[in-house]
Formats: structure tokens, C-alpha cells, sequence
């Protein structure tokens, strides 16, 4: 049965944010559909909306639940692991579209997620970014909480934006980890996570501890990257991290990254002793 002419689609990879989008857009009255990817989302997770899954490879599957759904505007969002294609589950429209995903996949991650944006598009669906579907996670500029950076912790910011920003343009990643002025890490294929539990295992004296806390975590959108789709995301797991590997707070573009659960996020924030800091790019890249 069709659902609402209205209804959100959601393309849903691993993670908090489609859930979040989900939880939004129902909150601002909207229906929404799941389709949940296998091997990536979490049953559990998706099951209190209405969904189903399908592999990356069954691009008409996914087609059709979404138009039977009764969508007509689609999001792309959480984390999507490249897979192996020669494994892929695929149907007879996914058959079709698989080379031009692998050649796009083989030039990185954002061509990969242009190419998925431009099938949705060619059959007629509407594809929002994350912004547009839940404008409530979006992040603010300014401090989140009881903290905010002092003229050190700027200054470390305003080096880890150069870096993140030297590392989006070759499509890396979206983060980097500076402290004193000197690169402790940036985001690769393995996530921001990843990159921050690596940081908690370097020596102290290099990344600080909970009794004297220095040192960013700075995400930022990748310069030339679809905006629609795969923007910066700080989380509660996030504040946990950054607070673990002893640095004193997280950047994140204001007006750009997302925030999954603001709440929460500000409230683990003030409790850990780090802050959450939303820059405005213009006073911090350095041009």
C-alpha cells in the first residue's frame, strides 16, 4: 500500500543519523520509509520505523519500495562501507548501474556517493540533503555548552581546519586531531572514531589527560563534496572519545556538520569537561 505523497525517503547506512533524521522528520509530522542497507544498518535500530532492506547492488528494489512508499524525495545518510562488488548482491537495474558505481567508487568516496545521487535523480526522485531533511541537526556557530575554546584551543583549531581541509580536497576524511600546534592524526577510511581512539593511545604528554586537557578534534565539510550527502557528524560517542583521548574540546563546522542528539551531546560535554564548538569556516581556513 502506498504510504502519504509526502513520505521521506531514507537511504539508511550504519549509525545515529538516519535514525535521527527519521526521529526529526517524524517529530515536524512528516512520514518517513527506511531503506535500510544490508550488511550496514542495524535491524534493531530501524525496526520502530517502517522499512525494508536491500543490498547496495538492488538499485530497483530500493526504487521501488521507495515509490510504492509513496516518496518523492529521498536522503542518503549514515555510514556506508565500500563492499566488496564482486560480492554484491545485485538485481536487473543495479546490473546496469554497477560499473559506473565501481568507476566512481575507484575515485573515492564522494564520486561514489555523486553517482548513487545522480541514479536516485534520473528516476525522478528528489534527493535532500540532511539539512534539509532534519534543519534541527544542524550545528550552530558558537559554544554548545558551559565551555568554550580559549586563544590556544583557537589556534589549534584554525591548524587542524587547514589540515582537514588539505585532506577533504584529496578526499581523505573530514577530521583531524591537533594539539599545540602539532598534527596528532587525521580521518581516513577508518572514521572519526577510529582516528580518536588511535589518538587516546599516544603518549600523555603529546594529547594531555583529564586533569589537564589540551588539544582539538576539528570536522569540517570536505571543500568539493556533495553537500547533500555525507556532511561531518559530531555525536554523544564522539565527546566520549575526544574526552578519553584527553583533548579539551571538538570543533565542528557551524552551518554544515550535524549534531545527533544536541541534548545529550552538551550534557556529556559539560560533564566530561571538553567543549563543542560550532566555527564559522571564513574565520578559520586561513585564505
Amino acid at each position: 500500500m502506498a504510504g502519504p505523497a509526502d513520505t521521506l525517503g531514507i537511504i539508511a547506512g550504519g549509525g545515529e543519523l538516519p535514525l535521527a533524521i527519521a526521529r526529526a522528520a517524524e517529530a515536524g509530522g512528516r512520514s518517513v520509509f527506511l531503506v535500510a542497507l544490508d550488511g550496514m544498518a542495524v535491524a534493531a535500530d530501524v525496526a520502530v520505523f517502517p522499512h525494508a532492506f536491500a543490498s547496495l547492488g538492488e538499485l530497483g528494489k530500493a526504487l521501488k519500495l521507495l515509490k510504492e512508499a509513496g516518496c518523492s524525495e529521498v536522503t542518503l545518510a549514515g555510514k556506508v562501507a565500500r563492499p566488496e562488488f564482486s560480492k554484491l548482491k545485485v538485481d536487473v537495474k543495479g546490473a546496469w548501474a554497477l560499473p559506473k558505481i565501481v568507476a566512481a567508487a575507484l575515485k573515492g568516496d564522494d564520486a561514489l556517493l555523486r553517482s548513487l545521487v545522480g541514479i536516485f535523480e534520473k528516476e525522478g526522485l528528489r534527493v535532500v540533503g540532511s539539512k534539509d531533511a532534519a534543519a534541527g541537526l544542524v550545528a550552530p556557530f558558537g559554544p554548545l555548552g558551559a565551555r568554550k575554546p580559549t586563544a590556544e584551543h583557537e589556534a589549534d583549531i584554525r591548524q587542524a581546519v587547514k589540515v582537514a581541509l588539505a585532506m577533504g580536497a584529496l578526499d581523505i576524511g573530514q577530521a583531524a586531531v591537533v594539539c599545540e600546534g602539532l598534527v596528532l592524526a587525521v580521518e581516513a577510511a577508518e572514521g572519526t572514531d577510529a582516528m580518536l581512539q588511535r589518538v587516546a593511545g599516544l603518549p600523555a604528554a603529546l594529547r594531555g589527560t583529564a586533569e589537564s586537557r589540551k588539544g582539538v578534534v576539528v570536522k569540517a565539510a570536505k571543500p568539493n563534496q556533495e553537500r547533500r550527502v555525507d556532511l561531518p557528524v559530531v555525536g554523544v560517542r564522539t565527546v566520549e572519545l575526544a574526552a578519553a583521548a584527553g583533548l579539551a574540546g571538538i570543533a565542528v563546522e557551524g552551518g554544515a556538520g550535524l549534531i545527533v542528539d544536541r541534548t545529550r551531546v552538551t550534557e556529556e560535554a559539560d560533564r566530561r569537561g571538553v567543549f563543542v564548538f560550532g566555527f564559522a569556516l571564513e574565520d578559520y581556513r586561513g585564505d
